[in-house]
């Protein structure tokens, strides 16, 4: 039981909030912040240490070391405005216990293939490029940030990782992904891609909705054209798009974000369609709420009031290496036959 475990920053929140020392001082820290564990129960299945990354400076490692700490010495709270919490802990307990979700590799699954994957720098983008390359793939990692590539390329030293730093938006960076892939490309994943600010269309600015279709269908679209040809020639290829959950209802984001997703569904049916006969396949990825860096923000009063009832509803917040365990798939040979799909990767969600 989630009581009798020594509690580390790899616990699960789930583990942590039923544990007689770390419940109390999780739910001390959330009510200096105004709020219950509610507020947590996305993420209960991932560990503490997951929400240093999500929460955008708001949870430091420092921290995470002083619960660790706390619990380890026994350092629980005496009552305070930690005990209002206290119905929600006696409410959880008969919940079912969910261990959370371990990545299983399959060796050589790539071996031979050299796969383009863009956002390969952060989130989904690095647990796919991970994924294929400790698969045995040759991986062309893409993103913006050249020094975040170099840490991940530098991450997996014995990987055959080429990372381009550049900008899809960019037609000469393009030219550089395809020329550094070579004759030969397997596979492409788009998953790089940005968010809006929640705004609905009578308040989206002509910047904010520039900016997203530039990245998310514009850039995506132009390096698919760049990589098809070589999949022609071959007769053979596999393309994945990360679409949203915004691709699939008009609930998830703003009018920005929501129209470039839904977007991105019609560019993968059309592909999809296009090139069925010739061997390459095209597939869609709609993720629902993914631990990642990705940015977003309310900056509209009447989105957050629109869109506000509806977040509450998100299933628990998935890793990205799940993603990257759709996305893999649907890249690989073991996708054989699927295509035209949108999957969705969503723990649910869309069929609420």
């Amino acid at each position: 039981m989630a009581k009798d475990k020594p509690l580390t920053a790899k616990s699960s929140v789930g583990d942590w909030l039923k544990h007689p020392v770390g419940g109390p001082l999780l739910r001390e820290l959330l009510a200096q912040g105004g709020q219950s564990e509610k507020a947590l129960a996305p993420v209960r299945l991932l560990s503490l240490q997951r929400l240093v990354a999500m929460s955008n400076g708001q949870f430091p490692q420092e921290m995470v070391d002083g619960l660790v700490a706390r619990a380890a010495a026994g350092d629980a709270p005496s009552a305070s405005a930690a005990d209002s919490s206290a119905a929600d802990a006696d409410a959880d307990e008969d919940e079912v216990e969910l261990e959370e979700w371990q990545e299983a590799v399959t060796p050589g699954r790539f071996a031979g293939k050299t796969v383009i994957v863009t956002g390969a720098a952060s989130g989904i983008g690095r647990a796919t490029a991970s994924r294929v390359a400790r698969e045995g793939g040759r991986v062309i990692a893409v993103d913006i940030s050249a020094d975040r590539l170099d840490e991940f390329a530098g991450s997996l030293p014995d990987a055959d990782i080429v990372a381009v730093a550049g900008d899809i938006t960019k037609a000469e960076d393009i030219e550089r992904i395809v020329a550094a892939a070579g004759e030969r490309i397997d596979a492409l994943a788009n998953v790089a891609g940005i968010m809006d600010d929640f705004s609905p269309i009578h308040e989206v600015s002509d910047a904010v909705w520039d900016r997203v279709f530039a990245v998310n269908v514009t850039g995506m679209m132009r390096l698919t054209r760049a990589v098809v040809p070589a999949m022609l020639a071959a007769h053979n290829g596999s393309i994945v798009n990360v679409a949203s959950e915004a691709a699939l209802r008009g609930s998830a984001a703003g009018v920005a974000y929501t129209a470039s997703k839904h977007a991105v569904v019609g560019i993968t049916k059309s592909a999809a369609l296009m090139y069925g006969a010739v061997g390459i396949r095209v597939n869609a990825v709609a993720p629902g709420p993914v631990a990642t860096g990705i940015q977003a923000s309310f900056s509209s009063s009447f989105g957050q009031e629109r869109l506000g009832g509806f977040m509450a509803t998100i299933p628990p917040v998935a890793v990205p290496e799940q993603l990257a365990a759709s996305i893999t798939f649907l890249l690989s040979d073991d996708g054989t036959n699927v295509s035209g799909a949108i999957l969705p990767s969503d723990g649910a969600w869309s069929v609420q």
